[in-house]
C-alpha cells in the first residue's frame, strides 16, 4: 500500500500472498478447513461474531468432511465420488457424523463417549449456526467464543481420530495418514 495525503491505496502486488497458493476448489480437506479456521480467526478479533460462528460451522463440517472420506477410503470399496454424494445427501454437520462417520468408524457406537461425544457436539454446533442462518439470530461476542471452543474440540477429536496429535491451531498440520485408535473402530 502506498499514502498519498490521507488516503490510502492499495498497490496491484499480492507478494503477501505465497506464490503457490491453490484455488480453493483445488484444496484438500485438510487445507481447506485451516483455511477456514484463519479466516474465523480474523472475523472474531474484528467483532463479527455472528459471521464468526458461520465460519466455524463451516470449518467443523469440512472437519466430518475429512474424517467420513477418509474411513469410507480404508473401510469401504465405494470411490470417492460415491462417498461425496452421501455427503451431499447427509446435508449438514449431524447428519455426516451420526449416520456416515460414527457408524463406520466405531464398533459400538451407542456404547461409545466418543461417538457420543462428537453427535452432542456436532448437534450444539449445528443449533447455534441455524439460528444464525435461518433465523437471523445476531450473535454476541460471549456467544461466539463459546462455540469456537466447541468447535475446536470437535474438529481436533474427530480429525484426530485420523491424524495423530492434530491440532487446528497449528498452521501446519502432522502428515496425513491413519493412526491406531484409542477404541475399537469396525
Amino acid at each position: 500500500m502506498a499514502r498519498e495525503g490521507n488516503c490510502v491505496r492499495k498497490s496491484g502486488s499480492n507478494a503477501h500472498r505465497a506464490a503457490s497458493k491453490k484455488p480453493y476448489n483445488e484444496r484438500t480437506d485438510l487445507e481447506k478447513l485451516q483455511s477456514q479456521w484463519t479466516k474465523l480467526s480474523g472475523l472474531h478479533g474484528r467483532d463479527e461474531p455472528s459471521a464468526a460462528i458461520v465460519r466455524r460451522a463451516t470449518a467443523a463440517e469440512i472437519a466430518a468432511n475429512y474424517a467420513v472420506r477418509t474411513e469410507w477410503a480404508h473401510k469401504t470399496q465405494f470411490d470417492a465420488a460415491i462417498v461425496d454424494q452421501f455427503l451431499r445427501w447427509a446435508n449438514g454437520l449431524p447428519l455426516k457424523v451420526e449416520r456416515l462417520f460414527v457408524p463406520i468408524y466405531f464398533a459400538t457406537p451407542k456404547t461409545s463417549p466418543v461417538a457420543k461425544a462428537l453427535i452432542k457436539s456436532a448437534e450444539k454446533i449445528n443449533a447455534v449456526r441455524n439460528a444464525v442462518v435461518h433465523q437471523g439470530s445476531f450473535s454476541s461476542t460471549q456467544e461466539a467464543e463459546t462455540v469456537i471452543t466447541e468447535a475446536k474440540a470437535f474438529i481436533n477429536m474427530i480429525v484426530g481420530l485420523s491424524i495423530e496429535g492434530f491440532d487446528i491451531d497449528q498452521k501446519k498440520p502432522p502428515a496425513e495418514g491413519p493412526i491406531q485408535a484409542t477404541e475399537t473402530p469396525n
